[in-house]
């Protein structure tokens, strides 16, 4: 068997999957917008929203069961265990990166299955992460933590710069998907993240692990969370979004991963194609195009909500209305990779029957299968775009009117306040849709 080419990246449909023409598309995302915000303006004239303290709280025994150390001690034993696996198989396993399982384990399952698993279930990688249980032993040879008091100033721009980097590697490397190279990488993040959850202490983890910080706000968005008193909680989506601290480097998280998930959509654009493909220059071109996608998607929310902050008072703008950007960075995730994890996801089943490519090795018995492209209809993949497109935006626009009239001196401010905001999610909803199914 021969395993199809490594796309690392979405398989979107064509316009033509689209059951109304594209520019049809393109305008009701943007009307969608206006009407909630106009919905807003006229019902929603306090805050409604109560972020760390909504949320009806579960049984005790479920209680029990969720915070039993022998859950905690059984899902970080496997993710260990998984994790070191998929390390060994990119280091010893078949060269190709066709034949080797470690590349759609990380790039694909891993990666894109973290959006889902978080926003049904929560921040699971915090609780499981590999990286945190290998700390637990690295402590006890090194000793206390040199600088823990450190981590609030830091906030979370150690995580927006390693998101930033793995979105480099994800996109612009071109040995990327090379297993050795693979191998070669998760071993340098989790050495680097050691010795800096050594200096600063395990809360590194929480503000310096991309990986953790992206399951862990994507996680916000499920039912099941924790109140500020710490009980497991059944709770609105919004209010476990409308919680999310305000702290340093927040809304340069968020922006690097739109940022950076635009940018994939324009390497797949047809200027992008015939203006680059050409080039010759595998490097250059490329990262300049993800700096200056990440600029861009940065410099017009700060312009945004700058505007925001000279109309109402409220102080740090940007930081107070990052959380309104995470609906989005969620709604480009389910967009541009959806299909890359229903369909190049099935490889990694299809590899696990012998990863190590054996002769006569099938232990699943999935490992003569080939992917079945035909699992989901094109015109079901443009749905959910334009749906995680337009809806993450809509959530973005609620979540910023309603921190706008909890912190606006008067109604009449909070609405001119969210003008500027507006522009700037209708000109995002526009060009992501563009990208997606142009």
């Amino acid at each position: 068997m021969r395993a199809p080419d490594l796309v690392l990246a979405h398989a979107v449909g064509v316009r033509t999957d689209l059951p109304v023409p594209l520019p049809a598309v393109l305008a009701g995302g943007a009307a969608a917008l206006v009407v909630s915000f106009a919905g807003l303006s006229l019902l929603w004239h306090r805050s409604r929203l109560r972020g760390g303290r909504g949320g009806r709280p579960l049984p005790t025994a479920v209680q029990r069961l969720l915070d039993s150390r022998l859950l905690l001690g059984l899902g970080r034993a496997v993710a260990l265990l998984v994790a070191l696996a998929v390390v060994g198989l990119a280091l010893l396993g078949p060269a190709r990166s066709t034949e080797n399982l470690a590349p759609y384990a990380f790039y694909v399952t891993f990666w894109v299955g973290l959006v889902p698993l978080s926003l049904l279930l929560g921040g699971v990688w915090h609780a499981v992460n590999p990286l945190r249980t290998l700390y637990a032993g690295f402590a006890r040879l090194a000793g206390p933590p040199y600088a823990p008091g450190a981590l609030p100033r830091l906030g979370l721009w150690p995580a927006a710069a390693f998101l930033l980097a793995y979105a480099w590697v994800e996109l612009v490397l071109p040995d990327r998907a090379v297993p050795a190279t693979l191998g070669l990488l998760l071993i340098g993040y989790a050495v680097v993240q050691l010795l800096a959850a050594g200096w600063y202490g395990p809360g590194w983890f929480a503000q310096g692990d991309a990986f953790e910080v992206w399951s862990s706000l994507l996680g916000r968005f499920s039912p099941l969370g924790r109140r500020d008193d710490g009980r497991w909680v059944l709770r609105s989506p919004l209010d476990g979004v409308d919680g999310v601290v305000a702290a340093p480097g927040l809304a340069a998280f968020v922006l690097v991963s739109v940022g950076s998930t635009a940018f994939d959509g324009l390497t797949r654009s047809t200027w992008w194609l015939s203006t680059f493909r050409l080039t010759g220059d595998a490097l250059l071109v490329p990262t300049a195009g993800l700096a200056l996608c990440v600029a861009a998607t940065a410099g017009l929310y700060v312009l945004a909500t700058s505007c925001t902050g000279r109309s109402t008072g409220i102080a740090r703008p940007a930081a107070v209305f990052a959380h309104s950007v995470l609906p989005i960075a969620a709604g480009y995730a389910v967009a541009h990779y959806f299909s890359l994890l229903v369909f190049e996801g099935q490889q990694t089943w299809i590899l696990a029957s012998d990863p190590l490519a054996l002769e006569g090795v099938d232990v699943f018995g999935t490992y003569t299968h080939a992917i079945d492209f035909q699992v989901v209809q094109p015109r079901t993949i443009a749905a959910v775009q334009v749906a995680g497109v337009v809806l993450g935006h809509v959530l973005g626009v609620v979540l910023a009117h309603d921190r706008a009239v909890r912190l606006a001196p008067t109604l009449a401010q909070a609405r001119r306040s969210q003008y500027p905001l507006l522009v700037v999610m209708v000109a995002f909803t526009v060009a992501a849709l563009r990208l997606l199914l142009g």
